[in-house]
């Protein structure tokens, strides 16, 4: 594909880009209408989090597998395919009679959006071939994921208040249609060199601690934590956990490849990506259900109280990318998680909820950070590493963000509800959640400084080498992450 004009590779990074925003706005858009939901459809907070959470964990638990089988059967077919449902999957949203169907219909949704991230960044790696154009076009994929996750509570607002919260489905079918017709005809059709099988055990095995681990958080308020059940969850988890490990590394063909952990730069972004997804997660659930259910205030007003996080993760996303192109990735890892690190304490010493400016300064430190946080990640999951192995590097870390994603709102709503259930206000049931929020600005900032050295960039390059020899029959690669080149 590197004979494509400069035009249709632009044309390519727009689709591409576009099928990014729309999976990644749908679930933020969300949050800003779960009080409206709530009421409607007469849902506890546990029924709240799994709209989002049965979402984003389908997403998780089949990323891999999409990335692996566009890559086998071709990525253009698999791409036309998850735009499809993922469209159906809207329209059938914004007619659900009921929450249990809202739920089975976000899963619908997700398998459709596991077909379009991983499957994008692999048309993306193999279209733009020139290392300093892949490096643009990836810092572009990154500015798009971070503006998309974090103006989805204004978007959100405006569309609750003015129409209902049925509307924050219907915009993905104009996009979706557009996006459909626009990849018939510019979009080429490219597989990997060599196609990798497919591995069932390992993709059961991923599912079921994903959500084991998930139902176990967001149950246990209700349920008790040494119930039956939890416990049974979490024997399962871990079950499943020690099956990975011992049935993935004996695969010619893992699911999940041990040896891209080899680098400490990509399991760094993969801990990253956990780590500040779950921060955002866990912001936008905590403050969409305070603004409206505490302060009062429409889902519109809480969508522009919410607007300066939007704003500086707008303005940071494009800059962060810059940096890691020119500079690498650890000045913006640094800046992402001293920021995130300080908005979450504003609000677990301070109650920065309580007071108006301490709220908006804690929204723009977070808005600082997300926008610094996402181009690092995505840069760094593919950098280094070979073209064929594109789609399987890409979807390991949009699997984090979006295993991020689902532990953020599930333990940030299990924190909530048990303290409102043991009689304590909202800012004091909340507080233990955000001393979780600081903690994964803390991880962010820690892992980011050990990941981003030279002792680091010299583990990802042997990890390159070790798969270029076993497989990866195509040499050429991105420069390893921190390669101004």
């Amino acid at each position: 594909m590197s004979d494509l004009s400069h035009r249709r590779r632009m044309l390519v990074l727009g689709i591409c880009c576009t099928s990014l925003f729309i999976v990644s706005l749908d679930n933020t858009v969300l949050n800003v209408a779960l009080p409206s939901m709530r009421r409607d459809l007469d849902a506890s907070v546990a029924g709240m989090q799994w709209t989002i959470d049965a979402y984003t964990l389908v997403l998780a638990s089949l990323l891999m597998l999409a990335g692996s089988t566009a890559d086998r059967i071709g990525r253009r077919k698999v791409f036309l395919t998850g735009l499809a449902l993922f469209t159906l999957g809207s329209v059938l949203c914004s007619l659900t009679p009921s929450l249990e169907w809202l739920i089975v219909f976000r899963m619908i949704q997700a398998v459709g959006g596991s077909m379009l991230n991983p499957v994008a960044m692999s048309i993306i790696t193999n279209t733009f071939t020139e290392p300093a154009q892949r490096a643009r076009a990836i810092g572009v994929w990154g500015a798009v994921a971070g503006i998309s996750m974090a103006a989805g509570p204004l978007i959100g607002g405006v569309l609750v208040d003015s129409v209902g919260w049925r509307s924050i489905f219907w915009v993905n079918l104009p996009v979706g249609l557009a996006a459909l017709l626009l990849t018939l005809r510019y979009v080429p059709e490219s597989r990997a060199a060599r196609a990798r099988r497919p591995d069932p055990v390992g993709q059961l095995l991923v599912m079921t601690l994903l959500g084991t681990v998930t139902y176990a958080i967001i149950e246990a308020p209700a349920e008790g934590w040494r119930s039956p059940v939890i416990i049974g969850c979490a024997a399962l988890a871990l079950a499943s956990l020690v099956g990975l490990l011992l049935y993935e590394p004996r695969r010619s063909d893992p699911l999940i490849d041990p040896r891209f952990f080899r680098s400490a730069p990509f399991s760094g972004a993969t801990v990253i990506a956990v780590s500040a997804f779950a921060g955002l997660s866990g912001v936008l659930f905590l403050n969409t259900l305070y603004l409206q259910d505490v302060r009062g205030l429409s889902a519109l007003d809480a969508g522009l109280y919410l607007l300066p996080m939007a704003t500086l993760t707008f303005l940071c996303a494009p800059l962060a990318g810059r940096l890691v192109a020119t500079r690498g990735p650890r000045l913006p890892l640094l800046i992402a998680g001293v920021t995130m690190a300080g908005s979450g304490l504003l609000f677990a010493l301070f109650s920065a909820e309580t007071s108006t400016p301490l709220l908006f300064v804690g929204y723009v430190l977070f808005g600082i950070g997300f926008g610094m946080v996402n181009a690092p990640i995505t840069n760094t999951a593919v950098s280094g590493m070979p073209r064929s192995q594109a789609g399987v590097a890409a979807a390991i870390a949009s699997t984090s963000r979006q295993t991020g994603g689902a532990l953020g709102v599930a333990i940030a709503g299990a924190v909530l509800s048990a303290g409102l259930a043991g009689g304590a206000g909202f800012t004091a049931a909340a507080r233990p959640a955000w001393w979780f929020i600081t903690l994964c600005g803390v991880l962010v900032l820690v892992v980011g400084v050990a990941t981003s050295g030279r002792w680091a960039l010299a583990t990802a390059e042997r990890t390159a080498r070790t798969l270029e020899g076993s497989g990866g029959r195509q040499p050429d690669r991105a420069p390893p992450c921190g390669d101004p080149h």
